[in-house]
């Protein structure tokens, strides 16, 4: 007992307690099997990134989970469009530059498939299965008729080659497809000429691949590690989860199947003896009797009959199913009830808290990724492109480039709160109506001309509709005086 005594009164010295700290370092006990190579995820994707990008791809035309998870991921980000308001001061350049721009919106597409905002969803969804998609910025002649001479070509991850890491002729390196020069810029893409899966796409033999100069190119993905050079398909961490729970569900489906085909066994003493009812040959062999509806069959001596009685799953499938999409949609970055359309469990409360964290997430996509990478750079090019082309003449083009981009708005569980939210942050001076009106996806200086218009319409027409809010803050100003002058004789009084 003496040394048992001696080592309740050890205290821990300095070195246990940083081994306390750093247990996640310990190479013993059951740690002992965890040990994951130091590889920086350049190295990961360059090896591993032509497969996960297959398994990704395949998994979200097939899998239902990854297919919702996958649009409920583009609507919610970029939704119907994330939109430019111009800054410039000058109203009138203002209008003339947005106008324009509107216009071009619906020639922005190089397959003439959609317009730009249907472009910024293609690139969103190609975010979540690939991690990263390309834009290629295609300058036109005069002649192909379009009101500013651009257009954006979406180029897939696999049109740029993950194992292709070489020295170049210049001396600049190219990893993974992308040229450095040497103080680390990003210079040029070597994209293939032709889709690696594309067996409908033949032509003459041409060279595997082409320089494309950097400033042509726009590389949209979201870098989860610093230097990370390459995307990773947004749908990798849940991937072998939604794989192995479709073959689970599979086969389950199957075993059901299977069990509902038998309803019951007969067992007879001898083999010769005739089975009840009409008897057919089956491939294999062996006999199938069947049953027609309120039949009363007598048994011969010997004879029995054994109904089918498959196993169940039991109360177990419903548990583990939640708990494994719980787990899916946690890796997934989306709330429970977008990736499997369930909302049995959820109230207003749950709901409200869960798209609160959510929307923060993807409100930091919707700027530091998609606005940042993709609607800038677009917009100071059309701005280059339309002056060059002389559709737009402006008296200073850096001014000119200032611009704020509107996210689509959120739409909440119960709208009626927070408008009345907005309202009253708005009257006292704690809320702009541009902030308002910016976070419903709408422009301010388009909700205003609006307003004027239909104000300017009723009153030539004799209507009236309800109020401005104008007329809100004069009607509240007045109500208040009224309600000041009752109260005043009653405190004369007292």
């Amino acid at each position: 007992m003496g040394l048992l005594d001696a080592l309740r009164r050890r205290k821990p010295g300095k070195a246990a307690g940083v081994r306390a700290r750093l247990e996640g370092a310990m190479a013993r006990r059951r740690l002992r099997g965890w040990q994951p190579p130091l590889e920086n995820i350049n190295s990961l994707v360059s090896v591993g990134g032509p497969r996960l990008l297959a398994r990704s791809r395949e998994l979200v035309v097939t899998n239902g989970y990854a297919a919702n998870a996958c649009e409920a991921w583009a609507a919610n980000l970029v939704g119907d469009g994330i939109k430019p308001s111009s800054l410039l001061e000058d109203g009138e350049l203002r209008d003339r530059v947005q106008r324009l721009w509107l216009a071009w919106t619906d020639e922005a597409d190089a397959d003439g498939l959609t317009d730009f905002y249907g472009l910024q969803a293609m690139v969103a969804r190609e975010m979540f299965v690939a991690g990263e998609c390309f834009v290629r910025l295609r300058p036109r002649r005069p002649e192909d008729g379009l009101r500013v001479p651009l257009q954006c070509q979406l180029l897939q991850a696999e049109m740029l080659p993950f194992d292709k890491t070489e020295v170049a002729p210049n001396g600049n390196v190219i990893r993974c497809g992308i040229e450095f020069d040497k103080i680390g810029r990003r210079v040029a893409y070597h994209f293939r000429r032709r889709h690696p899966g594309d067996s409908t796409d033949r032509g003459d033999v041409l060279p595997e691949t082409t320089r494309v100069p950097a400033e042509d190119v726009l590389h949209i993905y979201r870098p989860l590690d610093a230097g990370q050079i390459r995307g990773l398909p947004h749908v990798a961490p849940a991937m072998v989860r939604l794989f192995l729970l479709d073959q689970y569900d599979d086969a389950e489906l199957d075993r059901k199947k299977t069990a509902a085909m038998f309803a019951g066994f007969i067992t007879k003493a001898a083999p010769e003896e005739q089975l009840m009812g009409a008897v057919e040959d089956a491939e294999d062999g062996t006999g199938i009797a069947s049953l027609e509806p309120g039949t009363l069959q007598v048994l011969l001596p010997g004879e029995d009959v054994k109904f089918s009685s498959p196993a169940d799953v039991g109360g177990g499938y419903e548990a583990f199913q939640y708990r494994t999409l719980l787990a899916i949609s946690a890796a997934l970055g989306l709330p429970y009830h977008l990736v499997t359309g369930d909302v049995r469990q959820a109230n207003y409360s749950s709901l409200r808290a869960e798209l609160v964290e959510f929307r923060r997430r993807f409100s930091q996509l919707q700027h530091g990724v998609i606005a940042h990478q993709l609607c800038r750079p677009i917009w100071e090019r059309w701005l280059e492109t339309a002056v060059l082309a002389g559709a737009l003449k402006l008296p200073d083009m850096n001014l000119a480039r200032a611009v704020h981009w509107i996210p689509p708005r959120w739409d909440w569980v119960d709208p009626l709160k927070d408008i009345q939210a907005q309202l009253l942050a708005i009257e006292a001076g704690l809320m702009s109506r541009r902030k308002a009106v910016e976070a419903t996806g709408y422009d301010i200086e388009e909700i205003d001309r609006e307003n004027a218009a239909d104000a300017a319409r009723a009153t030539e027409l004799g209507l009236s509709y309800g109020r401005g809010p104008g007329e809100r803050q004069g009607a509240s100003a007045t109500q208040q005086q009224q309600a000041d002058s009752k109260q005043s004789p009653k405190q004369s009084n007292q």
